[in-house]
């Protein structure tokens, strides 16, 4: 019942979510993760620094043109920063900096915040070795009821498959993330927040295109399935899933034309025109591929019109020559190269980026087994 209290405002926080020309931040990186960063930049993983650099993140001009929800990591959902709070009595006993909370700046831009909410992979006990499922459903309710009160509106769970020719992903692996991933997206709707449901296909193995497509789309029927199942308001829910493409190790490499076409295949197949928007991950392609693929998504949704907007929910290919350029020192520089991104994903989310429009680093952004 407590679903229906929050049925209209579920709604309305998806669709402002599925701005055209829009997608998210995906700032939701762990510390040990953002530490791995910090490193390649020579910075120290500190509270000052990670707080340094969200607070560059939260007051970058002109970000919400193109970005219409930041994901963010516990700390940093209730971190505050060094900017001055629009209420000084709200700033009393802060624990950083006595300044605006990072979620208030966020908001102030028109960013809506999220949180990320499950607490990582363990091994899946009967499955093949290597595969897992997501942590994190015991005291979900109440932790989501805390995160909506210091103002986050959506939330993230990833359940993580790989394809293998072990037989990778087992019937267990795929039905158990699906469950869980409709646990999770019922138990934080009845709490307000809106469910990104993410159930990542890793790009890890040698396999083709066409065997990404099928796996793929066995995966998200039986989501759906799982969803339906437990109720879940599609009207009120996001999906991130992968892009359909071939594994990194593949020697045939799909064009983004091919990649295009094939995700394309796969969504119209299997999610609900109910849901009103997919934000694809970047998976570890580049900055300039992962732009140019979601593009290539949305030209081939052209003709005819897809049901859903086709948006982004990007980290390493939002952040990655942010980070270089910023180095812990030049904000100016960290923040073009962020909008600079978030342009070029803007434009791609209605099909008209121009490849090489925007500055880009189009080093491979791929890590092996990927877990943050």
């Amino acid at each position: 019942m407590t679903l229906e209290l929050y049925r209209e405002e579920l709604a309305l926080t998806a669709a402002a979510l599925a701005a055209p020309g829009s997608g998210l931040l995906a700032a939701d990186e762990s510390t040990a993760t953002i530490g791995k960063r910090f490193e390649a930049i020579g910075l120290d993983n500190t509270e000052a620094n990670r707080r340094a650099y969200r607070t560059l993140l939260a007051t970058t001009a002109g970000l919400a043109e193109h970005v219409s929800g930041v994901i963010l990591y516990e700390e940093t959902l209730f971190q505050d920063s060094d900017v001055i709070a629009v209420d000084p009595l709200a700033a009393a006993a802060r624990s950083s900096g006595n300044g605006a909370p990072l979620v208030e700046l966020f908001q102030r831009q028109g960013i809506i915040p999220g949180i990320k909410v499950d607490l990582g992979v363990e091994p899946l006990a009967g499955a093949l070795p290597g595969e897992s499922w997501c942590t994190g459903l015991k005291g979900l309710g109440d932790r989501a009821a805390r995160y909506y009160a210091r103002g986050a509106r959506f939330a993230k769970w990833r359940a993580v498959l790989r394809i293998s020719s072990e037989g990778c992903p087992s019937e267990l692996a795929v039905r158990e993330n699906a469950w869980g991933l409709a646990r999770y997206a019922r138990t934080v709707q009845e709490h307000g927040l809106v469910p990104i449901v993410e159930p990542e296909i890793l790009m890890d193995g040698d396999h083709d295109i066409a065997t990404t497509a099928s796996v793929q789309e066995w995966v998200l029927r039986t989501v759906y399935e799982a969803l339906a199942i437990n109720g879940v308001f599609l009207e009120g829910s996001l999906l991130k899933p992968s892009m359909t493409t071939a594994g990194a190790e593949c020697l045939q490499r799909p064009s983004s034309e091919e990649v295009g076409e094939f995700t394309l295949r796969t969504l119209v197949r299997t999610v609900p025109a109910a849901v009103p928007a997919i934000l694809f991950l970047s998976g570890g392609l580049s900055e300039e591929d992962a732009s140019v693929c979601l593009n290539a998504i949305n030209a081939a949704a052209a003709q005819p019109a897809a049901p859903w907007h086709l948006g982004f929910s990007f980290g390493r290919a939002l952040q990655h020559s942010c980070l270089n350029a910023w180095g812990g020192t030049n904000v100016a520089a960290g923040q073009a190269a962020l909008l600079a991104r978030a342009r070029a994903n803007g434009a791609a989310s209605r099909g008209t980026y121009v490849v090489g429009s925007e500055p880009s680093d189009d080093s491979s952004l791929f890590v092996a087994n990927y877990n943050y």
